[in-house]
This record gives C-alpha cells, sequence and structure tokens, in this order.
C-alpha cells in the first residue's frame, strides 16, 4: 500500500485509543529527532562534567603500599596557626589525613613515652627533642624556626612594665608557663635565672598555664600584669597586647625543631612531613605567622 493511501485512511479504534497511520508515521520521526537530539545534549553533559571533575581535582603523589593514610603529629600548643595550614597543605598534595595533638613540648613527651604511637614530633624547643633522641624515640630532625621570648602585657601597659626588672616589683601579677609542662614555662624560669631575678619574680607570680596558648588568654583579660611569652603567640592580639621586648644578652632565643618518630608505622610519609614543614613553602608560612624561619644570622 503507497504512502498516500496509508496517509488517507480513516482512523480505527484499539483498545479504545484512536490511531491514525499517517499520524502515526509522522510521530515517529518526530520521535526519533527528539530521542537523537537528547541523546547528543545528555553525552555533552557527560563530557563536560566529567572534564571538570577531572580538571578539578589536585593531583596527589602515591602513598607508599602498607602505610597509613593518617599522620598524627605532636605539636607544641604554640605553633599550632602554622601547623594547622601546613596541615591543610600536606593532605591535598599526598591525600592523607593530619591529625594534631597539641599541648606543652614536656606533656606531649610524656604522651609519646607512654603510648609509644605516632609519626612526628614537634616541640618549643631543641632541649625536649634532644631528650626524645636521648630516649630512642627520634630517628629524623631537622630545624623550622625561632622561639623569642618576650614581654607581653595588657594594651596600654598599666602596670607600667618596661623591662624583666620590673617584673620584681612589689604588687606586680605575672603568670608564667608551667615548667613541668611547657617549653616557654621552662624558658621563662632560665631567663628570669640568667639574670639574677628568678626569686622575686616567683614570689610575684599568681598563676602557671600548662600552654603558651593559656597565657595569652591571661593577658588578654587582664587577668596578670606580665608573662614572658613567645613572640610569634601574639601575633592577632595586637588590640589587647602590647610587648616588651628583651635585650638579646638577657634573653634565650630557642629553636623549633621537628623529627619523625622511630615507632612510626608511616616513615616514609613523616619524613615527606617533616620535610614539608623545612621546605621554603612551610617556612614562608611560619614568617606569615610572625616566626623567624631558621636559619637567621640575627640569632646565630
Amino acid at each position: 500500500m503507497s504512502f498516500e493511501k496509508l496517509k488517507n485512511r480513516k482512523p480505527f479504534i484499539a483498545n479504545g485509543i484512536f490511531l491514525h497511520i499517517g499520524v502515526e508515521i509522522k510521530m515517529e520521526k518526530r520521535n526519533i529527532l527528539v530521542l537523537g537530539t537528547l541523546i547528543a545534549i545528555a553525552a555533552i553533559v557527560c563530557v563536560s562534567a566529567a572534564a571538570f571533575y577531572f580538571a578539578s581535582e589536585t593531583p596527589q603523589a602515591p602513598i607508599p603500599d602498607g602505610e597509613s593514610k593518617t599522620l598524627m603529629v605532636y605539636s607544641g600548643a604554640g605553633m599550632r596557626k602554622p601547623m594547622d595550614e601546613i596541615g591543610t597543605l600536606f593532605e591535598q598534595k599526598y591525600g592523607v589525613t593530619v591529625n594534631y595533638n597539641y599541648a606543652g613540648s614536656n606533656t606531649l613527651l610524656s604522651q609519646i613515652e607512654l603510648t609509644k604511637k605516632g609519626d612526628v614530633y614537634m616541640p618549643g624547643a631543641t632541649m625536649y627533642i634532644e631528650k626524645a633522641k636521648e630516649k630512642g624515640f627520634v630517628d629524623y630532625e631537622q630545624n623550622v624556626a625561632y622561639h623569642i621570648p618576650v614581654i607581653a602585657v595588657l594594651d596600654g601597659n598599666p602596670a607600667n612594665i618596661t623591662c624583666l626588672e620590673d617584673l620584681t616589683k612589689p604588687g606586680v601579677k605575672v603568670v608564667l608557663g608551667d615548667p613541668k609542662a611547657a617549653a616557654c614555662g621552662k624558658i621563662a624560669n632560665k631567663i628570669l635565672e640568667k639574670n639574677g631575678i628568678f626569686d622575686a619574680v616567683d614570689a610575684n607570680v599568681i598563676a602557671r598555664s600548662a600552654t603558651v596558648n593559656e597565657l595569652v588568654v591571661y593577658i588578654c583579660m587582664g587577668t596578670t600584669d606580665a608573662s614572658i611569652i613567645w613572640k610569634a603567640s601574639l601575633v592577632g592580639t595586637e588590640n589587647e597586647t602590647d610587648i616588651i621586648e628583651i635585650p638579646n644578652e638577657q634573653n634565650l632565643i630557642k629553636v623549633i625543631p621537628i623529627g619523625t618518630l622511630t615507632f612510626s608505622e608511616n616513615k616514609d610519609m613523616a619524613k615527606k612531613f617533616v620535610d614539608f614543614v623545612t621546605s621554603d613553602e612551610g617556612k614562608a608560612i611560619y614568617a606569615k605567622h610572625g616566626f623567624t624561619p631558621y636559619p637567621s644570622e640575627k640569632y646565630e
């Protein structure tokens, strides 16, 4: 039967539905065109989405076989800001999760000795990593930046503190770090001993804190007149605190080290992390947060 005859045939009913052969043929052709168009559009969308996905993915270095995708880093509390930023970048680069345990340097060393777990140790001064090495806990070490002690006072310096000697004045309230927990506490004691004023200042101490960050809170709240604290820990508190520099001949500038732990189950990745922290990129982050990167002729 010719197409013209089919087109002119009257409609008939099948199962209650009106059908018309000519219309049916035209609809079939139109449906094929629509279906083809939809398939083409879907293909374009899929290709575009795939291209966007692969273009937006950050390339990650492969993780050695048998190693975990998580690093445990014991870090002094005073390095929290730069270490948080460095950890994020390292995770993006290597596809691992960096977990931090922030506390006083000696507190961390005690935890390491107790658990014998973890991958990296970063105390606030070399004396602690030397202790860790003596105990056989650290097998790879690098230096990162300097910890510079200063006298911190409330904004406006209401107690009129100008030097270390002023911390001995009757009625001056002083808060220091706990030497049994935090590097800043141990160093503060040594600075006072070096200058022959430990007993006089200790008589004015109203509290000892476990971390340097707690000292910052004491100052900002006006709970104390003065504290000996790491200079970098005061970055961001310029509206709440003032800084009195301690002359180099009276001061004890400390180096911040970082090392891998001997019982790490992620030795290659732990070393990569240490090297990343001490790279130019890592040290630039430390500089941004108020630290002086190691080495510096000024403090050598």
